[in-house]
């Protein structure tokens, strides 16, 4: 076998495409949408390399348009989530022993897949099936899946390179091995580039994975299947079954070789699974690796020398941008009351510009959100606005289910700094701002930091640098990502490492060095050359 120390090509962040009018990119996209509309595909689970399909059939639609069927998917049991982990653990010794610059050259040919031939085809079916319009799915689908494959080859050579010193007649040395089980994967339907990114990278560290899309992904997730097959995955490697959460939780989190947890959801999710494997612990073979990232309740905090239309534009942005269905979406804003008039005004100029619809139109801003029970939750904490005299609507509030699950972009402007709206996550294009007395500015620190369980993103507005330097260590451990003068969405990987503590995670941080460590097992080895032959120290001897 031929060996050498090899460099990775360097990773650079994949260029974001305009998809301006008569550009080749808007043409691909259009056709595909097209296509796949007219289409009903029929999408199996991926368990060892077989398509398995079962008699328990579900349909998907567009969230913008449920009455259209664009495809059915094969919905598993118990059973397949067995089969899943035995394929997994089947596929684990050949998979781990394989060379490590084999497995880089899988996942950096997937990425230049998304670059190429499969782009226009995964932003498409993440426009369809999870309702985003073509930009957000072009930094998503494609941009950030890329970004993540190809950057995290990049930290798993620093990885392998980091090695401890020797002493004379001594050679250290330490290995990274993968995890002695399976990993299980669980991803959420806002991020297709999450639904890549948490089975590939524990897979890209020479592990197992058994994966579990959320319902309302799998659209999508079907073709990150293709790209994987066509990139070259070994069968077993990371094995996708289309079970509902409850079946698979059972089977998964109590099996022996369950080696560690790749999440994004829910906290109550996360807290049940967390539950479950610290009543297992003691069945387990080693103790589970538990990374997740659940959420947040984001903040835009802008201090007196803010800019208002700068604020009001990260607003926009940061709370309406794929329908507020990000993570770190902005959800809670506080305002000093020398600039809420200002801000109010270019915020309300904003919003009566903003179209919403199809993602197919491409003057569309909004979209629809994501199934009718997101749509019925966030339908309930407007109609509770309206009714309270805490309250004011000052834009959107009108919502229509009859043929896509659409929201208005909606401003609540609250009295009560504690306003439900203002501590709970709703994950939908719902924003909140108490205006509060600009000379007043320590009482928005102290709220900001205390309203919410959460510390995922945030943001701070100020032209002052003291009081951006004062606001950012006061706010330390309110928001994993935190922003200056911008709004607190939108981290690229290789450049700002995304996650939080508090109940949004375990802040291992995607898109980093920081989480792929969390998917190895350091072995430490040390080699004498010349052993000693005498059991004997020099202290014991008598001058």
């Amino acid at each position: 076998m031929s060996i050498g120390f090899f460099n990775v090509p360097a990773p650079k962040n994949e260029p974001v495409l305009d998809y301006a009018p008569g550009s080749k990119e808007k043409a691909e996209i259009k056709e595909m949408l097209s296509l796949l509309g007219s289409q009903v595909l029929d999408i199996p689970m991926y368990i060892g390399g077989e398509e398995i399909r079962t008699e328990d059939k579900k349909p998907i639609s567009p969230p913008h348009d449920h009455q259209h069927i664009i495809a059915y998917y094969h919905q598993g049991d118990a059973s397949h989530v067995d089969l899943a982990i035995n394929a997994a653990l089947n596929a684990r010794e050949e998979w781990e022993n394989l060379s490590w610059e084999h497995r880089a050259s899988i996942f950096l040919k997937a990425a230049d897949l998304i670059a190429g031939p499969y782009r226009a085809k995964i932003n498409a079916a993440t426009m369809l099936g999870q309702s985003k319009n073509v930009f957000q799915a072009e930094i998503d689908a494609a941009c950030e899946l890329i970004d993540f494959l190809r950057f995290n080859v990049e930290y798993m050579t620093e990885i392998y390179q980091q090695q401890p010193q020797s002493s004379k007649n001594i050679w250290n040395r330490i290995e990274q091995r993968p995890l002695e089980g399976f990993v299980f994967a669980l991803t959420p339907f806002n991020f297709t580039a999450i639904s890549g990114n948490l089975p590939t990278a524990p897979a890209l560290m020479g592990n197992v994975v058994v994966w579990k899309p959320s319902r309302t992904q799998i659209y999508s997730a079907h073709v990150l299947v293709e790209v994987f097959k066509e990139a070259g995955v070994p069968d077993g490697v990371i094995n996708l079954i289309l079970t509902d959460g409850p079946t698979v939780a059972g089977r998964v989190l109590n099996h022996p070789d369950f080696a560690g947890i790749h999440f994004t959801g829910s906290t109550r999710v996360f807290h049940g699974i967390w539950e479950t494997i610290g009543k297992n612990i003691a069945n387990y073979k080693t103790y589970p690796r538990i990374v997740g990232e659940t959420g947040g309740k984001d903040f835009i905090l802008a201090h007196s020398s803010a800019g208002a239309k700068e604020v009001a534009t990260a607003i926009t942005r940061g709370a309406f941008e794929y329908q507020g269905q990000k993570c770190s979406a902005a959800s809670r804003a506080y305002i000093p009351d020398n600039l809420w008039d200002s801000i109010k005004e270019f915020l309300l100029d904003d919003l009566g510009k903003i179209k919403m619809g199809d993602p197919e139109d491409f003057s569309n801003f909004i979209n629809a959100v994501i199934d009718e029970k997101s749509f019925d939750k966030l339908a309930g904490f407007i109609d509770e606005a309206r009714e309270s005299p805490l309250v004011e609507i000052i834009a959107g509030g009108n919502y229509d289910k009859s043929k896509g699950y659409f929201i208005e972009p909606t401003v609540l402007v609250t009295e009560d700094p504690n306003y439900v709206t203002m501590c709970e996550e709703l994950f939908g294009p719902i924003m909140t701002i108490y205006v509060y007395k600009a000379e007043n500015f320590d009482d928005a620190i102290y709220l900001v930091d205390n309203t919410s369980t959460y510390a995922l993103t945030g943001a701070i507005f100020a032209k002052d640098r003291f009081v951006i330097e004062t606001t950012a260590q006061k706010l330390k451990n309110a928001a994993g990502n935190f922003y200056i003068n911008d709004k607190p969405t939108g981290a690229v990987v290789g450049q700002q490492p995304f996650g939080g503590a508090r109940a949004s995670g375990t802040n291992d941080k995607a898109g980093s060095m920081i989480n792929l460590l969390r998917w190895v097992s350091p072995r430490t080895i040390k080699e004498n050359f010349v052993p000693p032959k005498d059991y004997r120290y020099p202290f014991m001897e008598e001058a």
